[in-house]
C-alpha cells in the first residue's frame, strides 16, 4: 500500500500508457478537421464532449477544464469556418459543450477529493499494521528467517492471519495463527494475541504456560465484546453475536539455540513442514490442542510436540489460506508436492518462489489471507 498519489496516475498510464493524456487532444484534432471537410448538413460537434469527460476518468479538475476549453475552443473554429458563431445549431452546441465540461470537471474534482482520502486512509492504516505486524528479523541466533504475507483484501497489509517472533535466554520462539473471521473483528483478536505473545514469549520458561497466556487473550476479547466494552452496546446486542466464538488456531514453537530440536504446540493450525534433504515432512501432532478461546469448549490440555531440527533443515510454516487456495478447476493448492522442488533453497528463495506460484495458481486473487514464514538452522557460533 504504497502512499503515493494515484488520481494523476491511471492504472493504464503506470502500465506503460504514457501517450493517454494526449488522446483527449488528438480526439479534438480529429473531430474538428473531420467536421470542417464534411457536408454542411453533417455535425460532428457532439463528439467533442468526449474529450472532457475521457479526461475526467483519469486527470484532475485542472486537466479537466484545460480540456474542455480547448474543446470549446474547437466547436467554434468549427463554428466560424462553416458559418458563424451566431449560428444556432452551433450556438447550441458550443453551450451543451461548456455545461458539461463544468460538469465533469466537477465531477473529477469529487474523485480527486475522495482519492486523496483514500490515499490518507490507507496511509494510516499502513502505519497501524505495520504495528500491529511487526517484520520478523532475518536472523536470530542460528536462526535464518523469512516471512510474507498475502492478504485477500486488496490492497490490505494484514487481515486474520499473524506471525511474531521473540528472543529467550536459550532461543528463539515463534508464533503463527489464524483469527477467525475476516476484518476489524480478526485483526482485533489477531493484535490481543500478537500483544499477548510479545509480552510474556520470553518471560514463561514453559510452552504450555505461554499458550495459558495467549489463550487468555483471546477470552479477553471475548468478554470485551460480550459486554460491548468500547463500543457502547449493552450485553446481548445484535452486533456482538461473532464474540461468543472467537477462536485463533496457532502453532506456538521454541527452537533452542544449542539443542537441535523443535518443540511446538499446535493449537488446531496446519501442521508444521520440514524440509530436509530433498524431502518434504509433516511435522502432524498426536495430541493437537484446541485453538485459543475455545478452552471453555474443548479439553484444555496442552501438548508439547518435539522433532528434531538440524544444521540445513527448514521449517515451514503456513495458514490455512495456503492449502485453501483453489485454481481454475477448483482444486486446492497442492503445498507439499509443489515444496519438494525447492527443498534446497534458503528461506528467502523459498517464499519468494512459493508466493509466485501460489498466486499464479489461484489466479492472482486468494479467497483467504495467507501468512508464511520459513526457518533455517545454521552452523552455531563458537
Amino acid at each position: 500500500m504504497d502512499p503515493h498519489r494515484s488520481a494523476f496516475v491511471p492504472r493504464l498510464t503506470r502500465r506503460g500508457g504514457k501517450l493517454l493524456p494526449a488522446v483527449p487532444f488528438l480526439l479534438i484534432a480529429a473531430v474538428t478537421v473531420v467536421d470542417v471537410l464534411v457536408p454542411p448538413e453533417v455535425h460532428l460537434g457532439p463528439f467533442l464532449i468526449a474529450a472532457p469527460a475521457v479526461t475526467a476518468s483519469f486527470a484532475g479538475p485542472r486537466m479537466t477544464a484545460f480540456v474542455g476549453a480547448v474543446a470549446v475552443l474547437a466547436q467554434s473554429v468549427v463554428a466560424v469556418a462553416r458559418t458563424s458563431l451566431t449560428d444556432l445549431n452551433h450556438t447550441y452546441q458550443i453551450v451543451a459543450l461548456i455545461l458539461i465540461s463544468v460538469i465533469v470537471t466537477f465531477f473529477a474534482h469529487l474523485r480527486e477529493r475522495d482519492e486523496g482520502r483514500v490515499t490518507r486512509l490507507r496511509s494510516i492504516a499502513h502505519a497501524a499494521q505495520s504495528v500491529v505486524l511487526r517484520p520478523l528479523p532475518h536472523r536470530a541466533g542460528p536462526l535464518r528467517i523469512a516471512s510474507v504475507y498475502l492478504a485477500a483484501e486488496e490492497e490490505a497489509q494484514m487481515g486474520g492471519d499473524l506471525y511474531a517472533a521473540a528472543r529467550t535466554a536459550s532461543g528463539t520462539r515463534l508464533l503463527i495463527g489464524d483469527a477467525r473471521g475476516k476484518g476489524l473483528d480478526a485483526i482485533s483478536e489477531a493484535s490481543l494475541v500478537l500483544g499477548a505473545f510479545r509480552v510474556t514469549a520470553a518471560r514463561e520458561r514453559e510452552l504450555p504456560e505461554l499458550v495459558r497466556h495467549l489463550e487468555a487473550g483471546v477470552g479477553s476479547a471475548e468478554i470485551n465484546g460480550a459486554t460491548g466494552v468500547g463500543s457502547g452496546a449493552g450485553p446481548g446486542a445484535a452486533g456482538d453475536d461473532h464474540t461468543d466464538e472467537a477462536f485463533v488456531t496457532a502453532v506456538v514453537l521454541d527452537i533452542p539455540d544449542r539443542e537441535p530440536v523443535v518443540r511446538f504446540v499446535n493449537c488446531g493450525h496446519p501442521p508444521p513442514l520440514l524440509l530436509r534433504e530433498g524431502r518434504v515432512i509433516s511435522l502432524d501432532a498426536g495430541g493437537a490442542s484446541p485453538p485459543l478461546g475455545l478452552s471453555d469448549v474443548l479439553a484444555p490440555d496442552v501438548t508439547v510436540e518435539t522433532f528434531a531440527f538440524d544444521v540445513g533443515d527448514v521449517l515451514l510454516l503456513y495458514t490455512d489460506g495456503v492449502v485453501e487456495a483453489r485454481d481454475r478447476s477448483r482444486a486446492f493448492y497442492p503445498l507439499t508436492e509443489r515444496l519438494t522442488a525447492w527443498a534446497g533453497d534458503d528461506p528467502q528463495t523459498l517464499l519468494d518462489r512459493l508466493r509466485a506460484d501460489l498466486q499464479a495458481y489461484a489466479g492472482g486473487h486468494l479467497g483467504d489471507d495467507a501468512a508464511l514464514v520459513a526457518v533455517e538452522r545454521l552452523a552455531a557460533g563458537p
